[in-house]
């Protein structure tokens, strides 16, 4: 594929005439060309403006918004899960308490799904009153 324009490979102007002959032979323009004047080197457009690429990177996808959420209560559950097993094996330690406690600061964001949301609101509805149960002890 060949390009054209500021950007592409060619950069010379078009190919000045040939006279053809009826010869199969090789052969030069009657008048010399003039000679080609040099072309000044020209910076590379800038891609835009810094602030929009720095914009453009802030913005969240709502897939990866969703794919964060769940992964917020996937963690959750596992802490809700070692808890479970921490009590049934009567070894339970503050470690699991805390970290019950920061799976419940991570799930108060909302996904912007409204049925994940609302599993979501379940699980920080569990994780706090296994947070108040705890805090029995």
């Amino acid at each position: 594929m060949r390009i054209y324009g500021p950007n592409g490979t060619t950069l010379g102007a078009p190919a000045s005439q040939t006279r053809r002959t009826s010869s199969t032979g090789f052969s030069l323009p009657e008048t010399p060309a003039a000679p080609d004047e040099p072309r000044a080197a020209s910076a590379p457009k800038a891609a835009g403006n810094i602030d929009a690429l720095l914009a453009m990177q802030g913005v969240e996808d709502a897939t990866e918004r969703r794919k964060r959420s769940v992964a917020r209560g996937r963690g959750a559950l596992d802490v809700l899960d070692d808890l479970k097993l921490g009590l049934l094996s009567g070894n339970l330690d503050a470690s699991t308490v805390n970290r019950l406690r920061d799976a419940a600061a991570n799930l108060k964001s909302s996904s912007g799904d409204p049925g994940l949301d609302s599993v979501l609101s379940e699980i920080e509805l569990r994780v706090e009153v296994e947070l108040a149960k705890a805090g029995q002890f």
